[in-house]
């Protein structure tokens, strides 16, 4: 079983048997960190204890960021804010720590031409390396979400960054949704999450669940939606997911509002699973 379903938990509780009880009621088997970068090490201890105890992976710990901002001050507190993420990663033992690359521009995931220059891509590259060799981690992987117009924006632009960065702890976070950001991807998204595994597989650490939809209007309105919402080939996603090797690969549900909402993307996902033999 590779493929290991989580989402956030409506459970507010400071104990992590009962965060650990919570997610589980849910039917999930990951989960979102719950924890701030200031939490001391016991625990971080006891709530890495009560996933394992559990058999809950800790998928991602989010670093939520601008590395790549015009402002100095908040470029040098994202930078910061990345490697204390990344510390707790490690210590208790998530599968990544994931941020988008950032944007050069006043809004952290913004659209700006400076984005897509090369000069942009080598301060990635640079800015990865220092973030990874500030804690050098040795059982998690820094992770780069990618987006319609920040690098990376595909497959080929990942792969070429993980060339780039160079360091055995730069891994993937796949979000293929953020992804399609044209009509040939979107209509043809089968072979394009194909090509996302066939290129990436061997780096996954994790994944989010979401779908995608394009509307009749111009000129191109591309929404993001609930898993069972939208185009996105959710049988093709899954069997890749099934055929990685790592078997604590994470699918994280995220954006929905309310917890019916959770519960209706979750039933979808498992429904087309249990259709295809893939056990969650």
């Amino acid at each position: 079983m590779s493929i290991r379903l989580g989402g956030p938990v409506f459970t507010r509780t400071s104990d992590p048997d009962e965060w650990a009880a919570a997610i589980r009621a849910l039917g999930y088997r990951a989960a979102v960190c719950p924890l701030s970068e200031d939490e001391d090490d016991d625990t971080i201890a006891r709530y890495a204890l009560a996933a394992q105890k559990a058999d809950i992976i800790i998928a991602e710990v989010g670093a939520w960021s601008n590395p790549m901002s015009a402002d100095e001050k908040e470029r040098i507190l994202a930078r910061e804010k990345c490697v204390r993420r990344l510390d707790l990663a490690e210590k208790i033992g998530a599968n990544c720590c994931v941020n988008i690359a950032g944007a050069c521009g006043p809004i952290w995931d913004g659209p700006y031409a400076a984005n897509l220059t090369r000069e942009t891509f080598d301060r990635i590259v640079e800015t990865t390396r220092d973030i990874i060799d500030a804690v050098q981690p040795t059982r998690t992987f820094y992770t780069l979400e990618a987006m319609p117009y920040i690098y990376p924006t595909g497959p080929e632009s990942y792969l070429e960054l993980i060339k780039a960065i160079d360091r055995p702890a730069f891994g993937v976070h796949l979000d293929p949704v953020n992804m399609i950001s044209s009509p040939e991807r979107y209509f043809n998204n089968t072979a394009f999450l194909q090509e996302c595994f066939r290129l990436l597989g061997p780096w996954i650490k994790n994944c989010h669940a979401k779908d995608i939809t394009l509307h009749p209007r111009l000129t191109v309105h591309l929404d993001e939606v609930a898993p069972g919402m939208g185009a996105l080939d959710y049988r093709t996603f899954l069997k890749e997911l099934d055929r990685l090797a790592d078997p604590k690969v994470g699918l994280i549900l995220e954006h929905l509002q309310t917890s019916e909402e959770y519960a209706g993307a979750a039933a979808y996902i498992r429904k087309v699973a249990h259709e295809e033999g893939i056990e969650l």
